[in-house]
């Protein structure tokens, strides 16, 4: 008998190895982050494969917008004419950025914006444009542009959408929902770049000094991830509690049957 609890004994402490299954992005001890430069200036997002572009089109310098939807409802002018008079719609429409780089645009068909920044893909929309309107005018901007927000708890990251060119760490958070009781505000890894080699940044807000790295402009496709707070002993507990009801159901069995006495 005395045997049988040696090996459930062992089988307890074997389970309890590995106390934070669920923790992600681990640095190692002493691990050197990346140094934030200018965290509050706003970098100019360029335009990638598989971005969806809103883009609104006007004619003379924006007096009219065009309907790239229905294009043959009203009559149009060139660079030449009048201004042209069209139907107007309350938005834009979103043309999804091909794996070549190229979107597929009404009248011009496929350009390459790929690479550019949004003020240079208007201006190059504008240029193109000129040949069919009247001193073009054009409104771009990237629809799917996110961050992703891990807040510190399991089962709680959330896609934040950029709506704000400006959008910082601290409003990421607060649209997450804000740090859960578990995450540590000292420890906030802001991942950005190359996925196969990010840039590591540490941001600690746990005192007012922090708000400096807090202020951080997000770029698109940034990660948040708020360290969560490790805590050994409920972690024991939850890890041995089945494998000790295990172990008692087991032997209360076998006392029940055999009659031995433990």
């Amino acid at each position: 008998m005395r045997k049988i609890v040696y090996f459930f004994f062992l089988l307890s402490l074997t389970s309890c190895s590995g106390l934070y299954p669920s923790l992600m992005l681990k640095t190692p001890a002493g691990y050197h982050f990346d140094q934030l430069q200018d965290s509050t200036s706003s970098v100019n997002y360029k335009i990638s494969p598989n971005d969806f572009l809103n883009v609104r089109l006007f004619s003379n310098n924006g007096f009219h917008l065009i309907d790239l939807i229905n294009q043959g409802g009203g009559s149009t002018a060139t660079n030449t004419g009048t201004t042209a008079a069209t139907s107007s719609i309350s938005s834009g429409v979103d043309y999804l950025v091909e794996s070549d780089g190229t979107v597929d645009l009404p009248e011009i068909r496929k350009t390459q914006l790929a690479g550019l920044t949004i003020r240079e893909a208007s201006e190059k929309l504008e240029k193109l444009y000129s040949q069919y309107y009247l001193k073009p005018y054009v409104l771009l901007s990237v629809d799917n542009r996110r961050v992703i927000v891990f807040p510190g708890d399991p089962g709680t990251a959330k896609i934040v959408p950029l709506v704000n060119n400006n959008t910082t760490v601290i409003e990421a958070l607060a649209l997450a929902g804000g740090l859960t009781e578990a995450g540590k505000a000292k420890e906030i890894k802001l991942i950005r770049g190359d996925p196969s080699n990010p840039k590591i940044y540490n941001i600690d807000l746990s005192t007012i000094k922090g708000i400096k790295d807090g202020n951080t402009v997000l770029q698109a496709n940034d990660i948040i991830y708020v360290t969560p707070q490790r805590r050994p002993t409920l972690a024991f507990i939850e890890r041995v509690t089945p494998v000790l009801t295990g172990i008692t159901t087991i032997l209360l069995t076998i006392v029940l049957l055999t009659g031995t006495k433990i």
